[in-house]
């Protein structure tokens, strides 16, 4: 119900943040999923393809308040430079917003949102870090609308249909070794996780012996998803996708770098996989093609770099083509992973959400009310909002400058 006299928004502030994690430990899973190889300022290049990695754990989180003290929480995904997103929340996004009635609506975050695309769009800036900041900023705004409204968001948006709890598959196997990374399989399978995605970290023969190894120690309890990381290339890694091909993963993700749309129309012309992607996409602008010609079945929006706002338009397309939709979860804390909770509560046709422990463990470390997870899901957060309420002052107690 609109509020007859809504508040103003008062504030925009962002916080890019580096906080220190267990890199060792967290080999394998989101934010490491390689070996690292070189330094490159403050940051390593993976050792097999042309990404540039943190060993540390970054982000920005935003906070939006209202004059009437309400308080929003959001993030932006940045596991590199965060830097860059805070710097577009604070001088371009931030006073777009500030001054502005909002009355929590979801009609009132839509125009919101066009409101920041539009400050740069002639400019170019459609996807990146202006995107990555957006989004941010959008999380915090739901947020602030499910507290204006007294209801959890995934409520807001699929009223009693919202589901209460959220299935969540295994997103890579840490340990320092192959014996590490069996005993993870074996306690994934034992907790009940329905799928673990398995990271494509070595070369073509090791991996596909890798996985061989696995199906067959997660026989019966578990499904296996291939993320590639970008790294294959038509025609040369024919013989490698027909021996993938053999093994039927449950998807195969991110096969290609994001602007290779022809090898994306022959794999899906040629070859009987299910190919998943999204993270590497901010908008439904950049995810046309694979709609429009059917070159994936599992999208995977990332919240912390399309917002709920962008992830909403994405799924409603997505849905209308009888596609899955599990949305991507890597380095975030509290607002982003909650978030994507939400969003796959309130999805009909969002399969499960990815969990990363050793993320889900910095992230809970500093929420008010840490989020649940037990028996291999999320428990939807059913304070109003998100669900998230960021301790700062420990957060920034613990992180130093981006």
């Amino acid at each position: 119900m609109p509020l007859s006299s809504p508040p103003v928004i008062r504030s925009v502030e962002a916080f890019p943040l580096r906080l220190p994690r267990d890199f060792a430990g967290a080999k394998g899973t989101a934010g490491s999923p390689t070996a690292l190889g070189r330094k490159a300022g403050a940051y390593r290049w993976s050792a097999v393809y042309p990404a540039l990695y943190s060993e540390n754990f970054e982000t920005v989180l935003v906070r939006v308040q209202l004059d009437d003290g309400t308080v929003g929480w959001g993030e932006a995904q940045a596991p590199v430079a965060p830097r860059v997103a805070a710097t577009i929340i604070e001088d371009l996004l931030a006073p777009v917003l500030e001054a502005e009635r909002f009355d929590g609506g979801p009609e009132a975050v839509e125009e919101l949102w066009w409101r920041m695309y539009r400050t740069m769009r002639v400019r170019g800036q459609t996807s990146g870090f202006m995107l990555d900041a957006i989004s941010g900023v959008d999380l915090a705004l739901w947020d602030l609308a499910g507290k204006l409204r007294r209801t959890p968001v995934a409520r807001m948006l699929a009223g009693p249909q919202a589901r209460t709890r959220v299935a969540a598959y295994l997103s890579g196997l840490a340990g320092a070794d192959a014996a590490a990374k069996l005993a993870a399989a074996d306690e994934a399978g034992r907790t009940g996780f329905p799928l673990i995605k398995v990271f494509f970290d070595r070369g073509r023969e090791d991996f596909l012996a890798w996985l061989d190894t696995l199906a067959v120690r997660v026989a019966g309890r578990a499904a296996l998803a291939v993320d590639a990381l970008w790294r294959l290339d038509l025609p040369a890694d024919e013989p490698f996708l027909r021996e993938l091909e053999g093994r039927r993963p449950a998807w195969l993700e991110c096969p290609f770098p994001p602007d290779e749309l022809d090898a994306y129309r022959r794999l899906a012309a040629e070859f009987h996989l299910r190919v998943a992607v999204g993270e590497s996409y901010r908008t439904l602008f950049e995810l046309d093609a694979f709609l429009r010609e059917r070159l994936a079945s599992v999208f995977q929006p990332d919240l912390g770099r399309c917002g709920l706002t962008g992830a909403l338009r994405i799924a409603r397309a997505a849905a209308r083509l009888g596609a899955a939709i599990v949305p991507h979860v890597s380095i975030a804390l509290g607002p982003q992973i909650a978030a994507a909770v939400h969003f796959a509560a309130a999805v009909t046709e969002c399969e499960m959400c990815e969990y990363n422990p050793h993320v889900l463990e910095i992230a809970n470390a500093y929420l008010v009310t840490p989020l649940a997870f037990e028996n291999a899901g999320y428990a939807v957060p059913q304070a109003p909002g998100l669900g998230a309420e960021v301790k700062l002052d420990e957060l920034l107690r613990d992180a130093w400058p981006a």
